[in-house]
């Protein structure tokens, strides 16, 4: 071959060398995230996934792409919603926030993965069939609730020792509502704990002169979707009446709530991130235990308490995460 025909094949090949390189890049991941709120009121938590995945290595727009979709409190949504991600055949999906979410996902694909953050217990919801090897294609993180109805209780006794009755708020309409969880730390505490039923906005009202009426020293609010849709009318009852609240979430108390003691919420979601970041680098569900919270906040509303006139002790000032004036 002539020296000019050899420099000519060897260039013409070389200048398609890099739209074949790009033709063979893999497409970016897309993480398809579904979450039980809105944008605007779960942005600390959606930044705190953002950082986790950041830990592995994905950074959004960069190496990874995010399809978000966001319920809104609507459970009637979950099913469309987690249908649309794997029609949009992402590579993973994400769900954060309601047990409801998790089964539409695992209902919607048995093949791409899943990751939850949920506050039940995911063997007993049907989630996965170990912690330690969930099996299957869905792993996540819990922040296992069901065992901390009691914790709230002790520290609610403890900020009104004087009730000798404290009423606890659930959704009827709830099957998974704690109800009998909450017995028996009640009756270890001395306490006569008053079941409150709600599951609207006029029965919320109901319930508050109700829980006056019968003489409860303090109010504990069950988990639920519809209760953290109306924070801020929960809040208003409470002030209305003259109640301290016991809250699930730090959102409450933000909302203007009394307190809430619950597993941190941003390194939850944190950590909810890492395992999405993990599972995008190749890791399987089925071989990610689950894992479970480490870090627990107290978070109090000094302005609500003053409004309230309760004085909150030292103590519980000193044991605080957080502080809201």
């Amino acid at each position: 071959m002539k020296r000019r025909q050899f420099i000519t094949l060897v260039g013409g090949a070389a200048a398609t060398w890099p739209r074949f390189a790009r033709a063979q890049q893999p497409a970016m991941p897309v993480i398809g995230y579904l979450d039980v709120g809105a944008p605007e009121e779960r942005a600390s938590l959606t930044a705190a996934f953002r950082k986790g995945l950041s830990e592995t290595g994905y950074v959004e727009g960069h190496n990874v792409a995010i399809e978000y979709r966001w319920a809104g409190a609507q459970v009637d949504r979950f099913p469309a919603l987690a249908a649309d991600l794997v029609r949009r055949q992402v590579t993973v999906i994400a769900v954060g926030g309601h047990s409801a979410l998790v089964l539409a996902a695992k209902a919607a694909t048995t093949t791409i993965p899943i990751v939850f953050e949920t506050g039940r217990d995911p063997v007993k919801q049907g989630f996965v069939a170990r912690m330690n090897r969930p099996g299957g294609n869905v792993t996540g993180v819990s922040k296992l609730e069901d065992t901390m109805g009691s914790k709230r209780l002790e520290l609610l006794r403890q900020l009104v020792p004087k009730a000798t009755a404290i009423a606890f708020l659930v959704n009827p309409t709830n099957p998974s509502s704690r109800v009998q969880e909450m017995r028996e730390p009640a009756r270890l505490l001395g306490l006569q704990l008053l079941i409150l039923n709600a599951s609207t906005e006029r029965e919320l009202d109901t319930a508050f002169a109700s829980l006056v009426q019968q003489g409860a020293g303090a109010l504990l609010i069950d988990i639920d979707i519809f209760f953290f849709g109306k924070r801020e009318l929960l809040a208003t009852l409470a002030a209305r009446h003259a109640i301290p609240v016991m809250y699930s979430d730090r959102e409450f108390v933000a909302a203007g709530g009394l307190m809430s003691y619950a597993s941190s919420n941003t390194d939850t979601y944190r950590q909810f991130g890492v395992y999405v970041g993990r599972i995008l680098k190749g890791e399987k569900p089925a071989d990610l235990p689950v894992l479970q919270p480490t870090k627990f906040e107290l978070v109090i509303n000094l302005k609500t308490a003053k409004a309230l006139g309760l004085a909150i002790p030292e103590s519980f000032l000193l044991r605080a995460d957080e502080v809201i004036e």
